[in-house]
């Protein structure tokens, strides 16, 4: 056991406790408070003067499916030459010894949500894994966290260099649409056939199913304001929970949002504008929606951004004009409950994932050091 004493501890969900002290139970947290009992023959960190927080979350990444310092050999995230792959797993593309676990980490980063990249129209399954271990099937906390989709430059680009669509905003909406219709229809194909009569299955439908049956998410790569209001209208016409993400324009349509009960993935606002979708890019943005009471994470979109400085992004939006405890939440709580797993994470409470970082001060400080850190109770960085 592990007893991490006399810090500023940054609970989240239960506000600061100043002279605070957290147990660590094997992989979860067993206690944390003030004037919490020690148990015998507990190890002591001495964290006094220290800043406690949990483990940070993002909910949009492609870490280990877009490698860094490999080149195009290293780029597994996307299917180029078929805009509909909701088959594809980004689960089976994930390289756990890609360097951006190492940056991860260094920033305090416990766990992640690893998305395909942008290129389809509707791309595959997502996976929320830790940002620890040298096995995926060891990392994931959450298989199929939503179904990848993406509007806008993106597919368009890919596919006008193929010749084939979409090559438009309106052929994208197009073939989401007819893609939605062909699983409607494969879904009552496939409860009116006789059980004694054989049923050729289709891996694409099977994928898509759980999406009409609301069990996940469509997770909607969206930056202009009208691609954004495309997602939307489509999503009520289908009946889909849907996310957007990057949400680039979303503070300049943020009734249609709220309207709307968008929960919104923001950035990287740390990237330049290398298109024309990206013109209107502000770290102003989280703080407008946070205002208006949307549901608003911060994002890195590594390896857009390392994993590293997803906490400073986090600052600077304070800077534009968010406020600072819904700045922390949008990199801890708030991603851990949009993916559906603040039981596990997120916050620093009993019986938690004992996921802590201590910082030499407030994280949103530039001159901040991650002086330790532990994933699932397990020491992952030691500078002290």
């Amino acid at each position: 056991m592990l007893a991490i004493k006399g810090g500023t501890v940054y609970t989240i969900t239960n506000g600061i406790v100043n002279d605070g002290t957290v147990v660590i139970d094997g992989k979860n947290i067993k206690a944390v408070g003030r004037d919490i009992p020690i148990p015998k023959g507990c190890r002591v960190y001495d964290a006094k003067g220290k800043i406690v927080m949990p483990g940070f979350v993002d909910a949009h990444t492609h870490l280990g499916n877009f490698n860094e310092a490999t080149g195009p050999v290293g780029f597994d995230g996307n299917e180029w030459v078929n805009p509909v792959t909701p088959h594809i797993r980004a689960k089976d593309g994930i390289w756990p010894q890609d360097l951006g676990f190492r940056d991860a980490r260094e920033g305090g980063v416990s766990t992640v949500c690893v998305l395909p990249g942008s290129a389809n129209v509707i791309g595959g399954t997502g996976v929320v894994i830790k940002t620890v271990g040298d096995s995926v099937d060891d990392m994931v906390v959450l298989d199929d966290c939503g179904m990848k989709a993406a509007f806008g430059e993106n597919p368009k680009g890919v596919y006008q260099e193929q010749k084939k669509m979409p090559v438009t905003r309106m052929g994208n909406a197009a073939v989401m649409r007819e893609t939605f219709i062909k699983v409607k229809n494969y879904m009552e194909k496939k409860q009116k056939h006789e059980e004694d009569k054989p049923f050729e299955e289709d891996i694409s439908m099977e994928a898509l199913i759980p999406v009409l049956e609301r069990k996940i998410p469509l997770r909607v790569h969206a930056h202009r304001a009208d691609d954004i209001l495309t997602a939307i209208r489509i999503a009520k016409e289908f009946n889909i929970d849907i996310t957007i993400e990057h949400c680039t324009e979303g503070h300049l349509i943020v009734k249609h949002l709220k309207k709307a009960g968008i929960k919104a993935i923001v950035g990287p606002s740390f990237s330049s504008r290398t298109k024309v979708e990206l013109r209107e890019l502000t770290f102003k943005t989280p703080g407008i929606l946070d205002k208006a009471g949307i549901h608003v994470s911060i994002m890195t979109d590594n390896p857009v951004i390392p994993l590293r400085f997803l906490v400073l992004m986090a600052g600077i939006a304070v800077s534009e004009g968010m406020d600072e405890t819904s700045a922390l939440k949008a990199i801890t709580i708030r991603p851990a409950q949009l993916l559906g797993i603040d039981n596990r994470v997120g916050s620093i409470e009993e019986g938690k994932d004992a996921d802590i970082s201590i910082w030499d001060r407030h994280p949103f400080d530039t001159r901040a050091h991650l002086e330790a850190f532990w994933i699932g109770g397990k020491q992952v960085v030691k500078k002290k």
